[in-house]
């Protein structure tokens, strides 16, 4: 390449020297090594479909040689092209003269007549066989793949059946010819036209070049045409003697000679970067779109290395010579080297170089397709240009996009989620090949633009020239002089030699040590501020020292001679106190002699220079008239500055230090952030006067804390805040936080924080008041004990905080919670089990659900324990003064099932009790929950709702034998877990008609309790719920309240309900008019719903085992039949269910399966029944993810076959992404959308009638994989192995809903294939239960 193809780079960050080189996979058109293999250029013998643009490349060619030699001059075509006339000419030769000559056309048409008769010979043939073809299959030309004048020919099989004669007489065969002959014409006339449209737009593009390079302001004006200087660039080569036009067209087909017949390379404007334009398809030569190279051919790498074996193996083998001398290269043109020879070479250059630095030169016009290239190739930096930008705007806007981060942005933590971001740019002035800044803009805008440029805080760049203000282009092609040389002494009117007093060369040394200083000492963010319509202030901030450099340039896109600029410059405001002006330059004339281009050197504008200064003081300036100190709050103080002398060209440079008093602030506040990272060491103060509490490391007034009182700093919801007379903070023109604590502060910096979004909102506000800063602190002080010494630690930081700049609180402000949060969360895990301290992330993330929904609220929601049980946790009421016991509660969800009667849920306590509180290592909490539940025992049921025992209803079958597989799962993993058999439990109806007694009245251990249940059960359960009518339920029947469970005597199996309630967790009860479903049940399941029989065997099976240890006393329930005593033993109620329920719950895959009851109602088989003698008994057919409740906790019910069998459907028609359709999607009533709002005429969806038939619930999906777990594990090694990859992809999607949930936990529900739905409850309990269970057996 020329020797004026060098690049200078400035500087490139935190790097001191970058050897680089110019790297093109592409090759000039006279290597000796492209001559001895043509086949690795795209030539007309291995591309022939270029044939057709040769042929006007070459016409043009000689219109080319024709207008320089004169021979166009009388048709108004001189040699020097100066106006339209001529351009108008040149059109109308080529359309007249040229075009009709050559008849491109032809290479695309069919000969007519052969064509023809073909067909009439076809036609007339003995025997001829037609095979049938596509009746959409219409005649078309086929492309002759040689391209030969009228070489294309039609598919005769489609002419045969599209044409065909009435008849086999001469006169039907002549006419069904002339059909034939018509319809090619018709083809070849469409031909026509399109190769007419080809030529329209060569012609465009055509006379588009001839305009920029011979007539445009800022074009290179060429000047006359010459045989050097041609009209047009040649798009192909062509290394012959010149002989007669005619003949040579008879070389594009002869191999010999047509394979040295190469395409040049180049690039289009506005293409697909990724296609081939070489390729067969594109008509880019044809049509001549192509910016074209003429010195350099395009390669044919084909798509491997077998495909051109000596082209990869020379290009490999130049790449590695590049990689063995080079620390970084640039990629040329790189928008036009196929992608996959660009990254197979780049791999051979980092097995020598691992550490290539990649620049490259990429012109997609789309940042999505930079980013392609980018990660496809590795590459380091992109080259960015600031003479892109049309106006001092735009060039702002480049910095500020290229540049750095904005000031006050926050501290990124190392572990991050990954952000989409723009390319890491090489930001240059100008790059090697494109046109002068004098041209386009003038030669005072040289100055301010390159300050702006080397401003921003990435690698900057610029051309040799640029600096010297050479008035022109420097071709990269056709330029033989030498650059200047370096003279000292030199005087302006030497053109071969530079020196400091040349054009802007003594500025820019300046400002490119300023720009290495400023990336040496960490000035990574930047702020631009567009002063007015020419004035471009850019900001370097450090983030650690708080020092800033404030960069302000008057650009002169308009020649200050001939354009108008205003003497009057907007006044600035500078934050903070100015400590010097680093740098001040204007752009000045001188007089000497006027640019003259000299014939050895390039040489630049010798009657410009800069007037440059220092490091001065701001009163010593030129450009300042005065500055003055003014506040903008109580914290900040600003500089203003009043300009005289910034002139168009000229810029100044100041170092700004905050106001002493906020510089102190910042120190001390990194002085105690650095207890949470070093990162804050740089910069930090460290002083004796602070207040006392922040001489206590925050990590030991953390671990004082206990989880109750975690989850009251860290999370709690509008409705739990409102009961201590609180509420979420509420952010104006955005929402209110999901929390009141910390949490709810750090959903959305989480959001905001990788984004740098710095206008959120919530930036908005902390930069306007203090209000969410006193927020935080006072809702914690405003509580007793070591939350509020939490407050007053808080309280105590942000006394600094409110000190520094309002632009830097919301950076800091992340940074103290940050520090406050990770600490309470490493306290929250070190208070839980090993499973999760040892776990991974998202064990650790999940058991926070345990700290999220378990607390303890101003109104105690569980029953008072018994006063004789020990490690009862106990407060003082604050109006009352009395000692209480203050127990953790577990709510069922946030936000709806958050506070007072509704918050605590039998059924959903105990479903969640094992993953919330047991796996967690929450013992003593756990405890306690079963024994105030036990203390509401009724009839020998747990209520559903609790309503603190007061106001419990005793409407659900299930809830009892969840808390019997609670008391279950307590025992067998809590260490001594069986002494809570014997632990007193305060019984608050000792029988089913008496009020509710107080605490202590009457106590009686556990198993005691236990025992009741079960004897209840066996006894048969029958009675009316108390209150019964609208004012416990509006939407209930009459018949609903009345209330039955029991065991069968035959089948051991616990049954209950009937079909006006719904006792299990699929509990929707309906609620329109207008559907006139209120008052019915959308699934009932009565009977013996499949999970109850479960969880009951699993209940009967563990009392026997504790019965033959005489762990339990009872051996047996006693119950009264026909006035008579009967026992039945545990281990006969245990066979029973055994004996029975396989047979009586699997629907068979055998059609003749004389258990089937009701062979007319199967419609899957292979699956487990949802329940056993339903009043509905379709109903007990249905699909739903409940058996595999049963078969987690009674896996001894199931024969391995048959349940891995019904668990592959289930997997197959049940499994969402996130959680189990609740209903088989092939079932007549399925509607995987809840609505409760919607209320219209349809049954089955109105008021959310369809909460439970289809919408995917997410806890039934721990028990599917669990479930999946076990039976695998049966199956053998490589199901299980299977399986476990299964169960991590479920599981997965799970860990990113939780890392992108704002109130961080698992949903209610979602709708189908996990869509969001507006109606669930934002986080669940049994949803992060029985997810955290899954881990734990995983």
């Amino acid at each position: 390449m020329g020797h004026s193809k060098q690049i200078r780079i400035l500087l490139l960050n935190e790097m001191e020297k970058l050897e680089k080189t110019l790297f093109r996979l592409e090759q000039a058109a006279n290597s000796k090594w492209i001559q001895e293999h043509p086949e690795c250029a795209y030539n007309l013998v291995n591309s022939p479909h270029l044939k057709p643009a040769w042929v006007l490349d070459r016409a043009l060619w000689r219109f080319s040689c024709d207008v320089a030699e004169g021979k166009y001059k009388e048709k108004g075509i001189p040699a020097l092209i100066e106006n339209d006339h001529h351009m108008n000419s040149i059109r109308k030769i080529i359309w007249e003269d040229i075009f009709p000559k050559l008849k491109l056309w032809e290479f695309f048409q069919v000969d007519v007549n052969k064509a023809v008769e073909q067909f009439r010979r076809l036609l007339t043939q003995e025997n001829r066989r037609v095979t049938k073809s596509d009746p959409n299959q219409h005649l078309t030309i086929i492309q002759d793949p040689e391209y030969r004048r009228f070489g294309c020919t039609v598919d005769m099989n489609i002419a045969l059946t599209t044409f065909i004669p009435h008849d086999k007489g001469p006169a039907a065969i002549e006419e069904c010819c002339n059909w034939f002959h018509k319809r090619m014409e018709e083809l070849n006339s469409e031909k026509h036209r399109l190769i007419n449209y080809h030529q329209e737009q060569a012609v465009n593009c055509l006379l588009g070049n001839v305009f920029y390079e011979r007539l445009a302001g800022h074009g290179p004006k060429l000047g006359p045409v010459t045989r050097k200087h041609p009209l047009v660039t040649r798009y192909f080569t062509f290394p012959f003697e010149e002989i007669d036009f005619s003949m040579e067209e008879s070389m594009i087909h002869l191999p010999n000679k047509a394979c040295f017949l190469m395409a040049h390379n180049g690039w289009v404007m506005g293409d697909d970067p990724l296609r081939n334009f070489a390729e067969p398809g594109s008509e880019v030569y044809l049509r001549r779109e192509l910016i074209c190279w003429g010195d350099s051919v395009k390669l044919r790498y084909g798509n491997k290395p077998e495909d051109c074996p000596y082209l990869w193996a020379h290009m490999k083998k130049y790449t590695e010579i590049t990689a063995t001398y080079f620390q970084g290269v640039r990629l040329d043109n790189c928008h036009s080297t196929p992608l996959h020879v660009a990254e197979y070479m780049l791999d051979a250059a980092r097995n020598l170089q691992p550490n290539l630095y990649v620049v490259a030169e990429l012109f997609t016009g789309s940042e999505d397709l930079d980013n392609v290239f980018v990660t496809r190739l590795g590459i380091s930096s992109l080259i960015r240009e600031a003479m892109s930008a049309y106006n001092s705007h735009e060039e702002g806007r480049l910095v500020y996009r290229y540049g750095g981060e904005p000031v006050g942005s926050f501290v990124q933590p190392c572990l991050r989620p990954l952000m989409p971001a723009i390319a890491h740019a090489l930001f240059m002035d100008i790059t090697h090949d494109n046109e002068c800044p004098i041209v386009h803009r003038s030669a005072y805008d040289a100055l301010p633009s390159t300050t702006i440029v080397s401003m921003a805080c990435c690698a900057s760049g610029s051309t040799r020239g640029y600096d010297e203000l050479v008035p022109h282009q420097i071709s990269v092609v056709s330029e033989e002089r030498f650059y200047t040389k370096w003279n000292p002494e030199a005087l302006p009117s030497n053109t071969g030699e530079v020196n400091f007093q040349s054009g802007i060369i003594a500025a820019r040394c300046a400002i490119s040590k300023l720009h290495q200083e400023l990336g040496a000492k960490g000035f990574i963010q930047v702020y631009v501020d567009q002063v007015d319509e020419d004035i471009v202030a850019v900001t370097r901030h450090s983030p650690s020292i708080h020092q800033s450099v404030v960069a302000v340039s008057r650009t002169a896109f308009r020649n200050p001679k001939t354009s108008f600029y205003s003497k009057e410059v907007p006044q600035m405001c500078i934050p903070g106190k100015i400590e010097e002006v680093v740098l001040e330059a204007r752009t000045i004339e001188r007089n000497t002699k006027p640019y003259r281009k000299d014939e050895n050197s390039i040489n630049g504008t010798p009657d410009i220079t800069v007037e440059i200064r220092e490091h001065i003081q701001l009163n010593e300036s030129k450009i300042v008239k005065q500055a003055g100190v003014a506040t903008k709050g109580p914290n900040e103080y600003i500089q203003e500055i009043e300009f005289e002398n910034l002139s168009p060209g000229s810029v100044i440079i100041f170092r700004v230090s905050l106001d002493p008093h906020a510089q102190v602030a910042v120190g001390i506040l990194r002085n105690h952030l650095t207890q949470f990272s070093p990162h804050f060491k740089s910069g930090s103060l460290a002083v004796d006067n602070a207040d006392p509490i922040l001489k206590i490391p925050f990590a030991s007034l953390a671990s004082r804390l206990t989880l109750a009182e975690l989850n009251q700093i860290l999370y709690r919801c509008e409705s739990e805040e409102k009961e201590d007379g609180g509420g979420c903070y509420d952010i104006p023109n955005w929402s209110a936080l999901k929390y009141a604590g910390l949490q709810g502060l750090m959903s959305v910096l989480a959001e905001i924080r990788p984004k740098n979004d710095l206008g959120h909102p919530f930036c908005n506000n902390l930069r306007s008041g203090d209000w969410m800063i006193d927020y935080v602190s006072n809702r914690l002080i405003s509580r007793s004990g070591t939350i509020a010494e939490v407050g007053k630690w808080l309280q105590a930081m942000f006394f600094y905080l409110k000190q520094i700049p309002r632009y830097l609180i919301p950076c800091y402000f992340d940074a103290i919670l940050i520090g406050a949060y990770t600490t309470l969360l490493d306290t929250a895990w070190k208070q839980m089990s090993s499973f999760v301290q040892n776990g991974s992330t998202f064990v650790k993330h999940l058991s926070l659900g345990s700290v999220q929904l378990c607390g303890v609220g101003k109104f105690p929601s569980l029953p008072i324990l018994s006063p004789a049980l020990m490690d009862v946790p106990y407060r003082l009421n604050e109006i009352t003064k009395e000692k209480e016991q203050c127990c953790v509660s577990l709510a069922a969800g946030l936000p709806h099932f958050s506070s007072g009667i509704f918050r605590c849920w039998g059924r959903d306590t105990f479903i969640a009790l094992r993953g919330i509180l047991l796996i967690t290592g929450r013992y003593v909490e756990a405890r306690n929950i079963i024994l105030a539940f036990a203390g509401t025992l009724r009839h020998g049921l747990i209520p559903n709702l609790l309503g603190e025992g007061i106001y419990a209803r005793y409407n659900c079958r299930d809830a009892v034998w969840w808390w019997l597989q609670c008391i279950q799962d307590y025992c067998k993993m809590v260490p001594n877990g069986l002494d809570i058999l014997k632990c007193p439990v305060s019984r608050m109806y000792p029988t089913d008609d008496s009020a509710p007694l107080p605490a202590g009245t009457l106590d009686q251990p556990l198993f005691e309790v236990i025992q009741e249940a079960m004897q209840k059960h066996m006894q048969g359960i029958q009675f009316r719920e108390r209150n019964a009518g609208p004012q416990i339920d509006r939407n209930m029947k009459d018949e609903g309240f009345n209330i039955t469970a029991g065991v069968d005597e035959e089948t051991g199996f616990v049954y209950g309900g009937n079909r006006f309630n719904c006792g299990t967790w699929m509990d929707k009860m309906g609620e329109s008019d207008r559907a006139r479903n209120r008052g019915i049940p959308a699934t009932p399941r009565d009977g013996s719903a499949v999970e109850i029989v479960g969880l009951s065997k699993s209940a009967v099976r563990w009392l026997l085992e504790l019965s033959k240890k005489n762990i339990f006393p009872y051996h047996e329930v006693t119950v009264k039949r026909h006035g008579k005593a009967i026992k039945v033993s545990y281990d006969e109620w245990n066979r029973k269910i055994q004996d029975n329920f396989e047979k009586l719950f699997h629907v068979s895959e055998d059609p003749s399966d004389l258990n089937e009851k009701h062979p007319n109602l199967v419609h899957k088989r292979g699956i487990y029944k949802d329940s056993y003698g339903a009043s509905s008994p379709w109903c007990d057919y249905q699909l739903r993810p409940n058996f595999t409740i049963a078969m987690v906790v009674a896996p001894e019910l199931f024969t391995t076959e048959k349940a891995w069998k019904a668990l592959e459907i289930a997997e197959k028609k049940l499994l969402g992404p996130l959680g189990m359709k609740t209903l088989d999607p092939d079932d007549m009533v399925y509607c995987g959308i809840y609505d409760n709002a919607l209320d219209n005429d349809n049954y089955n969806l109105a008021k959310g009638f369809n909460y439970h038939q289809g919408p995917e619930w997410l806890w039934p999906i721990g028990y599917f994989l669990r479930a999946k777990l076990y039976f695998s594990r049966l199956m053998g090694p490589e199901t299980t192995a299977k399986t476990i990859v299964l169960v991590k992809n479920v599981l997965s999607r799970h860990y990113v809903h939780l890392e992108r949930s704002p109130w961080k936990g698992l949903p209610e529900l979602t709708n189908e294939n996990a869509q969001y739905c507006p109606f669930s409850c934002e986080t669940q309990a049994w949803s992060i239960a029985t997810i955290l269970e899954t881990l734990y057996d995983l």
